[in-house]
């Protein structure tokens, strides 16, 4: 295993890290646990140890994890594995403590070594984190007082709100989605590095662009490398970048991400690996989608919130390039159809009636402005199915 610097935290972070989302029984709390279940998610902590993988990540809003990891980690020897939990903010801090309280007789610790505020997603929470008294406050008084060693946010938000938290200046870490197919994130990871800050890199396999079921256009580019494979190296390929999680649901799930570590212990390898992979992409996405529109889509869109019909326009058009250029429609069918459904996780609506809208005056300043509205149209026809919910809300 290779293992870098988290910034700040001074904590040795293996740049593979083991998410605790995808291997636990159940989405919400419950004691009694099957035993093949409880079996197996020792058996993905066991080979993630057995790997070098000793960074175990999971939240109170992962269900039964706390609770079955509970059941090993006592178990483990604590000064050989880094334990991080998350609790989502609230606007009553001392609930948020309570939360996190319940974690901790889950966990069975007395301590974590990474705490994260989960879900900062919006200026609601936002604020409830950062205010005078609020969330972070009483974070940072359990750091004070040994309970947590670092502190940091998750967050699945826009990129205001991500820079707005790093540059409050007072986390060690942040949780953020950044890889291939959605880069938006770029200066929020530039604005932590800045600030000496650890970047864990979210869900690179499933939100990266369902990587372990790629299209068949996908894979044939990505060759020699598996689309995980790269998609890992694309994002460790960048120092300000510290660790990536693998949400294992059993233990065969890390093995194909290992491969990347030889080509990361190689600087030469990993660019002379990495470099044809992305030009290769870059290039059929500019062939199908014209590159004047792959220059200039992003330019000037709207938030949601403005929208009327609080259409996602941004996050439509990304799935629409993909799903049209690299044939990823399963990825963006599984995330246009949970618009609506998502909550601040993932908000905004579906373009089901685009075409009944005036998007005119929020597309002033999109240079693709009179194009836009066709292609919400066209995406919708291509990406519309059954209604997807997002985890934990089934």
């Amino acid at each position: 295993m290779l293992y870098r610097r988290f910034g700040r935290t001074e904590i040795k972070m293996p740049v593979l890290s083991c998410g605790g989302m995808r291997y636990q029984h159940a989405w919400t709390d419950k004691d009694d646990i099957p035993a093949e279940s409880q079996r197996n998610l020792e058996a993905c902590v066991a080979r993630a140890l057995e790997l070098g993988i000793n960074h175990i990540e999971t939240a109170r809003g992962y269900g039964t994890s706390e609770e079955q990891l509970g059941r090993i980690l006592p178990k483990l020897p604590r000064e050989r594995i880094i334990v991080q939990t998350k609790v989502s903010p609230d606007a009553d801090p001392r609930k948020f403590l309570e939360t996190f309280e319940r974690s901790m007789e889950r966990l069975r610790l007395d301590h974590v070594d990474l705490f994260a505020i989960h879900g900062v997603n919006d200026a609601t929470r936002l604020e409830w984190s950062v205010r005078k008294g609020g969330c972070l406050d009483a974070a940072l008084e359990l750091k004070r007082q040994g309970r947590v060693r670092a502190v940091g946010f998750s967050t699945h938000g826009p990129l205001r709100v991500i820079l707005a938290m790093i540059e409050d200046g007072r986390f060690d870490y942040v949780n953020l989605h950044w890889y291939y197919v959605n880069q938006l994130a770029w200066p929020a990871i530039q604005a932590a590095t800045a600030r000496d800050m650890g970047v864990f890199i979210i869900s690179p396999t499933d939100k990266g662009g369902r990587l372990h079921e790629p299209s068949d256009k996908l894979a044939r580019l990505c060759a020699p490398l598996s689309p995980i494979v790269f998609n890992d190296l694309f994002c460790l390929a960048r120092p300000e970048v510290h660790t990536i999680s693998i949400g294992a649901a059993r233990p065969s799930d890390f093995d194909e991400h290992m491969k990347v570590l030889p080509l990361l212990a190689d600087e030469r390898a990993a660019r002379g690996a990495l470099e044809p992979i992305v030009r290769r992409l870059d290039e059929e996405l500019g062939r199908v989608l014209g590159r004047e529109w792959l220059e200039t889509w992003q330019v000037g869109l709207p938030e949601w919130e403005s929208v009327p019909g609080h259409v996602n326009v941004r996050e439509i058009l990304r799935l629409y390039n993909l799903a049209r250029a690299l044939d990823m429609t399963a990825y963006g069918k599984a995330r246009y159809n949970l618009l609506g459904n998502g909550d601040h996780w993932f908000p905004g609506n579906r373009a089901d009636r685009v075409q009944e809208l005036d998007l005119a005056g929020v597309l002033a300043q999109a240079p693709q402005r009179h194009r836009i509205p066709g292609v919400l149209a066209e995406a919708h026809a291509l990406l519309a199915g059954e209604e997807v919910r997002r985890l934990g809300k089934h």
